[in-house]
């Protein structure tokens, strides 16, 4: 009888994890940034590449670091959100144009309108690894003083922006997730 009970038992266990795991919201990956310094980085300007976009010019204010790419089908999913966000000057939107060909970028911007006051180009992805990005878009509440305080994984909505983003804005871009 003990011979089928133990794989019987382990039979439960797994089963039992596995309803534990489908209950979950695969979009809700916990970052081990939220509340420690954005990670520094010195890129060139993808609308002018002579020039740099560097974390400490972007001290001194609350914003959002959008992660986006020309090839991206859910980056345009939100580009209308981002359009809006920056329309109504709501927050101040940058962008990190990651692994993706300058002229296509360039080209998908001129097409689709430009929220970003500047945006840096990750073309190897080296920023992109430092952040934690595994996909496009993702999208960081950074504080004034620089803490990463919220990431976004995947396009935003008009519900995180309301629910979870602009709260955080409010708040001078304090609190926490």
């Amino acid at each position: 009888m003990s011979r089928y009970l133990l794989p019987l038992l382990i039979f439960g266990v797994l089963l039992g994890l596995l309803a534990i795991g489908l209950g979950k919201d695969p979009r809700r990956v916990p970052s081990p940034f939220i509340g420690k310094p954005a990670p520094v980085f010195d890129l060139p300007q993808l609308h002018a590449p002579e020039q740099r976009l560097t974390m400490e010019m972007l001290r001194g204010h609350p914003l959002l670091l959008n992660v986006w790419a020309s090839w991206c089908v859910e980056c345009r999913h939100e580009h209308a959100l981002l359009m809006q966000l920056a329309t109504e000057r709501q927050v101040a939107i940058y962008g990190l144009n990651y692994k993706d060909p300058r002229a296509d970028a360039l080209r998908w911007l001129e097409e689709w309108g430009n929220p970003y006051v500047l945006t840096g180009a990750d073309q190897d992805g080296r920023v992109g690894i430092d952040y934690g990005v595994y996909g496009v878009p993702e999208t960081f509440v950074i504080d004034a003083t620089g803490v990463i305080r919220y990431k976004h994984i995947g396009a935003l909505t008009e519900q995180a922006v309301r629910e979870k983003i602009l709260p955080l804005l409010a708040d001078g871009g304090g609190g926490t997730r």
